[in-house]
């Protein structure tokens, strides 16, 4: 008998042509928003609870979301993230402000916004005892999606589980309960999918098999509203990235203008001279000196050329038997936002 993990050894191709008819029927007319979710002046203030005094989560947040994009929504423990996503997802009463979910607006029409929007959380809430087959069932039930039609089998095979559909959830491996969990997210069809930390202690396997699932959804239509603490995940995926702190949007850009933002980039050279202290020459880039002849300077890409770094350590009088770079990552990026809100 195969083991559950029998079947996630092999890579998981996927075709975004595969999902075309597990989209909602909006993504395949040209009639979309501009926005997948937009939100003004969101905020949200939990009561006192005995002795604890109220807090604000959310301070007035201004969020746009482009239809069909890979969007990241990024901050430190306790920033605010889940209560965004549990106010579109209708679990939290917002204190202030409008959310609009593909048009619709939270209050005003919450059955078409709740519609829209479909949830893979954190959290494993599968019951133990149903199988994949039962689970995406009675998710469409609570959706109240006419069994005539319900995709169940369809999603499932989307979602690499066809052969498992009867299996109990409790015999299935790490991985594919979090497929299972995308495929209850599935079920109505939503334009719209959020992903709360879905790759929260899944090996890198596993990972880059649920990424492949994402990726095709998304380049299907299906607009992408990832949170994650892997910031590399969220670089290599995300075109457009916001930054919450303590309850606050700190940036909100594309990947690629939050990474200019720095604008640092770092080049370590060995050399073959031995020498003492920094020559003057290489100064004004705030050079450090490193054992076994390694020296490390910091320029601005956008002012100085690694051209001129190099002929100034030529000018030095310093040959060079080696040399690496580093430019400015997310996490780079995450840190200075970070530590500049808090300043």
């Amino acid at each position: 008998m195969p083991t559950p993990q029998a079947n996630e050894t092999a890579a998981l191709s996927f075709d975004p042509a595969a999902v075309s008819h597990l989209l909602a029927p909006e993504l395949t007319t040209t009639e979309q928003p501009d926005w997948a979710i937009r939100t003004r002046g969101l905020s949200k203030t939990y009561a006192a609870i005995g002795p604890a005094p109220a807090k604000q989560a959310l301070k007035g947040v201004d969020i746009d979301i482009p239809a069909g994009s890979f969007f990241g929504l990024l901050g430190p423990n306790g920033a605010g993230k889940s209560t965004f996503i549990n106010i579109l997802a209708g679990l939290v009463n917002k204190t202030a402000g409008e959310a609009k979910i593909w048009g619709w607006d939270i209050d005003r029409n919450p059955r078409n916004a709740r519609a829209s929007i479909g949830v893979v959380p954190q959290e494993l809430n599968i019951d133990a005892f149903f199988t994949p087959r039962e689970a995406v069932e009675f998710q469409a039930g609570l959706f109240g999606v006419p069994r005539g039609e319900r995709l169940t089998e369809a999603i499932l095979d989307a979602v690499h589980l066809g052969d498992k559909a009867d299996a109990y959830a409790r015999s299935l491996s790490g991985g594919m309960r979090r497929r299972l969990l995308v495929a209850k997210a599935l079920v109505h069809r939503p334009p719209v999918l959020v992903l709360d930390e879905p790759t929260a202690g899944v090996d890198i396997e596993l990972r880059h098999q649920l990424w492949t699932t994402i990726k095709a959804l998304n380049t299907a239509g299906v607009t992408i509203l990832l949170t994650t603490h892997y910031l590399e995940e969220a670089e290599e995926l995300c075109d457009r990235i916001a930054v919450i702190n303590h309850g606050e949007v700190a940036a909100c850009d594309t990947t690629e203008a939050l990474l200019a933002r720095l604008d640092r980039k770092d080049l370590t050279l060995v050399v073959e001279e031995d020498i003492a202290e920094v020559p003057a020459e290489l100064a004004r880039w705030n050079a450090q000196l490193h054992p076994y002849r390694r020296l490390t300077l910091h320029y601005p890409p956008s002012q100085t050329t690694i051209g001129e770094v190099l002929a100034a350590v030529q000018a030095a009088g310093l040959t060079i038997h080696d040399l690496t770079t580093h430019e400015s990552d997310l996490e780079d990026a995450f840190l200075a936002l970070v530590r500049q809100d808090r300043g």
